[in-house]
């Protein structure tokens, strides 16, 4: 079998929502060309933006900063990037290593933020508590706070996420089984808010399933921390994740149909049950708040 675009015989992969065989050059451009019509299709970048990176060293973070970094060769953004240390022994590290080395080889501005340095605790001492409710649900709280302060810090105008089409999927599932409504108003290639203090939210990614992007990585030879996460599998995300990769060996196109059907419900979604929260302060640290607390400092909070 040759490449359905240029007929060279070594083939690398056969896509699975088209069924093209392609070689390893018309791969890379496919990939890179779908990510840039997302970006054009959603309007994610305008000209003159500051895109803060969230960069993990991972597959996703990494793609999302090689691709985005040729609007910055144009000059038509600009990039910095940060990077979350969020205490995991034997395994962050590594990630936060290779994270700055991107960063450095682009000669882009960055910044480490850590949990342990801003909340005064990791997130192996949390899941070391009795109490906790999960890594994911401390993690995602914790780095979206960090990433916010940094994007404030760094002047930048959009805050980029290497969210894939996995990820999305996953994150529609599992708001929806769970019943939390509020959070599926919130999903979409771009989240913005009514508080001046969070920046926009942009997943260049989101239409690329994992695989490709794992895929993506290797063929153009980029270092990247492929070790996952030590307390992924314990999550209900993790779970999720298992179901739809079952499902998709029967049914190729079940991720994709499943983001398409979600994008065609998403608007009705938001316009029956978006919240309007009053404006309020988080009475410790000064956030936008819903609340008395915000939802980093009720953790904190908690956990003591």
């Amino acid at each position: 079998m040759n490449c359905t675009k240029c007929g060279n015989p070594k083939i690398i992969i056969k896509k699975e929502q088209s069924g093209q065989y392609l070689c390893k050059d018309c791969f890379i451009e496919s990939i890179e060309k779908k990510v840039i019509k997302t970006i054009k299709k959603e309007k994610l970048l305008d000209k003159g933006d500051k895109v803060l990176v969230a960069l993990s060293g991972g597959k996703d973070s990494v793609t999302t900063l090689e691709i985005l970094n040729t609007f910055r060769t144009r000059r038509i953004i600009d990039i910095c990037a940060v990077i979350i240390d969020e205490g995991i022994d034997n395994y962050r590290q590594d990630g936060i290593d290779i994270a700055v080395r991107h960063a450095e080889r682009l000669g882009i501005e960055y910044m480490i933020f850590s949990m342990k340095e801003n909340f005064g605790i990791t997130l192996d001492e949390i899941m070391e508590k009795p109490n906790h409710k999960g890594s994911c649900s401390y993690c995602g709280v914790f780095r979206r706070t960090l990433i916010n302060r940094a994007a404030r810090e760094m002047n930048a105008t959009k805050i980029a996420t290497g969210h894939n089409l996995d990820d999305e999927v996953q994150a529609i599932l599992m708001n929806y089984l769970e019943g939390n409504t509020d959070n599926l108003t919130k999903l979409g290639a771009k989240t913005e808010s009514d508080a001046e203090e969070f920046t926009v939210k942009i997943k260049p990614l989101r239409e690329i399933p994992e695989r490709e992007i794992g895929l993506y990585v290797v063929a153009k030879e980029l270092e990247v921390h492929f070790a996952s996460c030590p307390y992924a599998q314990q999550s209900f995300r993790g779970e999720i994740s298992e179901i739809l990769n079952q499902l998709n060996q029967a049914h190729p196109t079940i991720k994709y149909s499943t983001l398409r059907g979600y994008d065609k419900i998403k608007k009705a979604v938001k316009n029956d049950f978006k919240k309007d929260y009053p404006k309020k302060r988080c009475e410790k640290c000064g956030e936008p708040s819903a609340n008395r607390l915000c939802k980093a400092c009720s953790f904190l909070e908690e956990l003591k």
